[in-house]
């Protein structure tokens, strides 16, 4: 797509903040006016809008725009019916990465339950969800209480936070990790760190692999976007 706009700015509208190409404003796929409830957000919306394609004529693409496709995906795909969102996202808890630990090297054993242990206890106590750890990949059945309290958790977010949660539950494997992310706890470094934990230490072990890198490198973008995303929707 071509750039045709030379400044992208932002314009209170009604219901919230919109952002304005020479006065146009952005669009959805939809055709509705994009939205966002923050000025913080909307500066951050133009502000990529701006950058992209370096300068009116230039190619551009959609993945330039993470924020704004983030804000897209709220508005028209979850906020006029987030019940189907909640539940795949809350289904993360079942099989969530944190309960599922080494049982050697004793190295990894000690760094899983550094990393990973203190987020188990933040759920029980800020959720009350008491999730079980186990050793090995066998499946271990949770506690029903425990699966509704986090989806529960899940079911008081808006549907931006939801847009969030649904790019970083997936990619952290973790609806603990992702809970914390969007509750300001745990940022997008630290929950990198923790969801990488395992790969990161058999890339110590055994050298880098760039298949492997490329990957985490997305993974790492992916929890950026959806971190920068929660932190400027919860700002005014």
């Amino acid at each position: 797509m071509k750039r045709f706009w030379d400044m992208a700015t932002t314009a209170r509208e009604d219901t919230g903040w919109g952002v304005r190409l020479d006065d146009r404003p952005v669009r959805l796929p939809g055709g509705s006016p994009l939205v966002v409830p923050s000025h913080a957000l909307a500066g951050a919306i133009a502000a990529e809008w701006q950058a992209a394609g370096g300068e009116k004529g230039g190619e551009m693409s959609y993945a330039e725009l993470p924020l704004t496709r983030l804000a897209g995906t709220a508005q028209e795909r979850i906020a006029p019916d987030p019940e189907p969102v909640i539940l795949e996202i809350a289904r993360y808890g079942e099989t969530d990465l944190l309960c599922y630990r080494a049982d050697a090297p004793d190295s990894l054993v000690k760094r899983q339950a550094l990393l990973w242990q203190p987020w188990l206890d933040w759920a029980r106590q800020r959720h009350g969800a008491r999730l079980r750890v186990t050793a090995g990949i066998v499946h271990v059945a949770q506690d029903s209480a425990a699966l509704a309290a986090l989806a529960g958790a899940v079911a008081e977010q808006g549907a931006m936070r939801l847009a969030a949660l649904g790019i970083a539950v997936p990619a952290l494997g973790s609806l603990v990790l992702g809970l914390a992310l969007a509750d300001g706890a745990l940022d997008a470094d630290a929950a990198c760190e923790a969801a990488m934990v395992d790969e990161l230490f058999q890339e110590a072990l055994w050298g880098a692999d760039a298949e492997a890198a490329a990957r985490r490198a997305n993974v790492r973008a992916d929890i950026g976007h959806a971190w920068r995303f929660l932190t400027l929707s919860s700002q005014p």
